[in-house]
């Protein structure tokens, strides 16, 4: 009987140590309590109005809701900053009569990361994702919203990935 409780007992320990130093976002133990996004300026050749603000916000709230850390306005632990890069629309698939029949919105944004607590993991990298839609489609209304939400899902799980995942 001795034997099945310290079985358990050991079974226990190891589970919950373990729990301390992983977590489901994959993370580990961020060394850091605040974080800081600042405002991602627009410097693509083709401006899309409101996107700066639109993927400035999504990091934001990516971080907040995968982490237990703070978000405060300067002097954050970890530091994200950059701007939009390049904004393209380009045809993907033509038809026989050499018609596009399908286009491609691609986002790039360079990002610059510090970590104010372990300078070994900053970084500056670009970030790029796309997104396919009809040719026959205008690039507005929900059709732009469905490729914004997609493109910055990707590109903000990627930024996360590179700077705290480590993945």
């Amino acid at each position: 009987m001795k034997k099945i409780y310290l079985l358990v007992t050991l079974a226990l320990t190891f589970t919950f140590s373990s729990c301390s130093v992983y977590n489901f976002t994959g993370t580990g133990k961020i060394d850091a309590d605040t974080f800081q996004v600042s405002f991602f300026q627009n410097n693509a050749p083709l401006v899309e109005p409101g996107i700066d603000r639109t993927f400035t916000l999504a990091l934001q709230d990516l971080i907040q809701n995968q982490t237990n850390l703070n978000l405060v306005k300067n002097e954050g632990d970890l530091s994200y900053e950059g701007e939009i890069v390049d904004y393209r629309i380009s045809p993907m698939t033509a038809t026989a009569d050499q018609q596009a029949s399908q286009n491609r919105l691609t986002i790039r944004i360079n990002v610059r990361f510090a970590n104010r607590k372990k300078e070994a993991d900053n970084f500056e990298k670009t970030f790029e994702f796309f997104y396919d839609y009809p040719a026959e489609t205008q690039l507005t209304g929900s059709v732009l919203t469905t490729a914004l939400d997609e493109i910055f899902d990707r590109i903000t799980q990627d930024i996360f990935n590179e700077s705290l995942a480590k993945w």
